[in-house]
C-alpha cells in the first residue's frame, strides 16, 4: 500500500544557470531564455496549493542526491543543479516563513514585525535560516544588520547567507518582486524538541585538516543525527579553487563525521553564523570566544538541525 506525505513547508534552491537557462520555444523553433518567475510559477503548479514555498537562487549549490545517507553530498559550483526539501507535518514541530523587505522611507526597522513573524516572543523558537537578496543594493548591508541584531539571542541558532534572489515566497501576498528592493527572506524552526548547532569554517581553514577539526567541534555537540539535516553556507570564493583544485573538500569533511546526515546548501555571496549549540536541556556550549559576530566573507557555516525523534 502506496502512503502520501503531502508537503507543508518546501525550501528549493537553485543555481542561476538553471533558473535563467535556456528552454526551445516551438512556435519560433528556436531557444529562448527563460523568466525566473515561469520556472518559479511552474515548480509551485506541482505542489499542494496550501504549501509555503521559499525559493532561492544562489550562484552554486550543495546537495545529497535524493536525500540519502547512502548517497555522497556534492558541492556543485558550476553548471545547472537545484533541490527541494519537502518538510510534512512534524509534531511538535513548526516551521513558517518570513520576508523582510527594505522600506525606502524609513531608515529604521520596525522591530513590532518580528513578532508578527514569530521572530519574537516566542520560547520555542530554535532555529532561524536568513537568506539576504539584492546584497549589492545600496543600504543592504545596514538593513541586514537591522535584522540580524535583535535576533542574535544565544538560545536561537541563526545561520545562512546572501543569496542572488528569491523567486518563490508563497506564504504572503507580496507585491515586491526581488529586483525591487533589498531585503531578507527565511524559515523558522520552532518545537521544544528542536536541537541544533552550529560551526564557522573562517579564512584560516584552508586545508582538510583543518576542516576536519571544524567537522569534529559540530560532532562535540551531541546533536542526535537521526531526523536530521545539515546545512552548509559557503563563499562563492572557498570551493575548489580555495582549497588548490580540490573538489569536494567541505563536503567531505562533513560526511566523514556525519556519513549518515544529508547535506544542503549554497554558494553565496556573504556567510551568516557562528559557533553556537543549543542542545536538548536547553543548555547553550559555545566552542570559542566570539559570540556576536554574525557576519562573514569568505568563510563557510555548517549547521545542524534535529527535528526530534520519530515515533
Amino acid at each position: 500500500q502506496k502512503v502520501h506525505v503531502l508537503p507543508q513547508t518546501v525550501l528549493y534552491i537553485a543555481d542561476a544557470e538553471t533558473f535563467s537557462g535556456h528552454e526551445e520555444c516551438h512556435e519560433q523553433k528556436k531557444a529562448r531564455k527563460r523568466n525566473s518567475k515561469e520556472t518559479a510559477i511552474a515548480l509551485e503548479k506541482l505542489l499542494p496549493k496550501r504549501c509555503q514555498v521559499l525559493g532561492l537562487v544562489t550562484p552554486g549549490i550543495v546537495v545529497t542526491p535524493m536525500g540519502s545517507s547512502s548517497n555522497q553530498p556534492q558541492e556543485i559550483e558550476e553548471g545547472e543543479a537545484g533541490f527541494a526539501l519537502l518538510f510534512p507535518k512534524i509534531d511538535g514541530v513548526k516551521i513558517h516563513t518570513f520576508h523582510f523587505s527594505k522600506d525606502l522611507k524609513n531608515r529604521v526597522f520596525d522591530e513590532s514585525k518580528f513578532a508578527e513573524a514569530g521572530l519574537k516572543n516566542n520560547p520555542d523558537l530554535r532555529v532561524v535560516l536568513l537568506f539576504g537578496y539584492n546584497s549589492w543594493k545600496s543600504g543592504a548591508t545596514r538593513f541586514l544588520h537591522q535584522i540580524v541584531n535583535p535576533l542574535n539571542e544565544k538560545s536561537i541558532i541563526l545561520a545562512g547567507g546572501q543569496v542572488e534572489s528569491f523567486t518563490s515566497l508563497t506564504s504572503e501576498n507580496n507585491n515586491a518582486q526581488p529586483g525591487d528592493a533589498c531585503g531578507v527572506v527565511g524559515l523558522a524552526f520552532s518545537g521544544p524538541q528542536i536541537q541544533s548547532a552550529t560551526v564557522l569554517l573562517d579564512q584560516d581553514v584552508a586545508d582538510e585538516r583543518t576542516a576536519e577539526a571544524a567537522m569534529q567541534r559540530l560532532k562535540a555537540a551531541n546533536i542526535p543525527e537521526r531526523n536530521t539535516i545539515g546545512f552548509m553556507f559557503a563563499c562563492v570564493g572557498r570551493g575548489y579553487r580555495y582549497y588548490k583544485t580540490k573538489r569536494n573538500m567541505e563536503a567531505d569533511a562533513f560526511r566523514k563525521f556525519f556519513p549518515n546526515v544529508p547535506l544542503f546548501g549554497f554558494f553565496g555571496h556573504g556567510e551568516i553564523g557562528c559557533d553556537r549549540i543549543v542542545t536538548g536541556n536547553f543548555v547553550l556550549r559555545e566552542c570559542n570566544d566570539i559570540k556576536d559576530d554574525l557576519l562573514h566573507g569568505y568563510t563557510t557555516v555548517m549547521t545542524l538541525i534535529h527535528l526530534g525523534s520519530t515515533k
